[in-house]
């Protein structure tokens, strides 16, 4: 985790190099330090405890609610009551949820019941740090994702003693670890927090839409994971109620064809 988010630091950091940006204003510090604990430091921490015991199929589904509790803290931070569409979909979320929980064999093992709190703890955060992001619309979309990561980095910094390494890692890690650092937390920030910024933190929550769909695959071809008919049913409901909390579900027209998708 620390190799990760320094690797994405250090990513964003010549990035901005490259494009002649200024390094994010040293006086939001306090403000780096919030979204770099809330959406990367404890969120990770949290992931890496869930995976030592639940299947990444599982936990990718899981992952697939932070929408849900976005739309939840949202209604809170702004004190706005949530619409029926809404409240539809939270409750279709938590039946998928259940029938996941229920009859996931991962779900019965020993120390299931804090991995599950951990997973879904974590997904909670990334959707109080969408919401809090969105509220800061003095900072840039290039300072949020490039001061989070280097205030990731010092958060986690302290840590890592306590994780020695036993082995040195081969090539094959290293080259994962690279790809998670540079592709799948620098750049894609970069476009995350973009997307907060520009239709709001349900919407941009909704690119975890994808996230079941890959870690489903990703879990059966590498490893074994079994692929019950309560996988398909948990995902299509938790994505079923993603939709109608974000407002992203197609509308048809007259003529039989799909409209743009609607971020209501």
């Amino acid at each position: 985790m620390e190799v990760r988010v320094a690797l994405a630091a250090v990513f964003l950091l010549v990035t901005a190099g490259f494009l002649k940006k200024s390094l994010p204003p040293i006086h939001h510090w306090r403000h780096f330090l919030i979204i770099g604990f809330v959406n990367s430091a404890l969120p990770f921490l949290l992931f890496a405890y869930s995976v030592q015991t639940l299947t990444a199929s599982l936990l990718s589904i899981i992952n697939a609610t932070a929408p849900l509790w976005g739309a939840l803290v949202a209604a809170l931070w702004y004190r706005k009551a949530l619409i029926r569409r809404q409240m539809a979909g939270l409750l279709l979320g938590v039946a998928g949820v259940s029938v996941l929980v229920g009859f996931d064999s991962a779900a019965q093992l020993d120390g299931a019941s804090l991995a599950l709190l951990a997973g879904f703890g974590a997904a909670c955060l990334y959707g109080v740090a969408s919401v809090y992001a969105q509220s800061a619309t003095h900072i840039a979309p290039f300072d949020n994702a490039h001061g989070s990561m280097w205030a990731a980095t010092l958060l986690l910094l302290p840590l890592v003693p306590f994780s020695p390494v036993h082995a040195v890692p081969d090539d094959s890690i290293l080259l994962a670890v690279l790809m998670l650092g540079v592709l799948c937390t620098g750049f894609a920030y970069l476009l995350y927090f973009r997307l907060v910024a520009d239709v709001g933190a349900s919407a941009a929550l909704s690119v975890t839409f994808l996230i079941p769909v890959f870690g489903i695959f990703w879990g059966y071809l590498f490893l074994d994971e079994p692929v019950g008919w309560h996988t398909v049913l948990g995902t299509l409901l938790v994505l079923l109620g993603t939709a109608l909390v974000t407002g992203f579900l197609p509308r048809i027209r007259q003529d039989g064809f799909s409209k743009a998708v609607d971020h209501e």
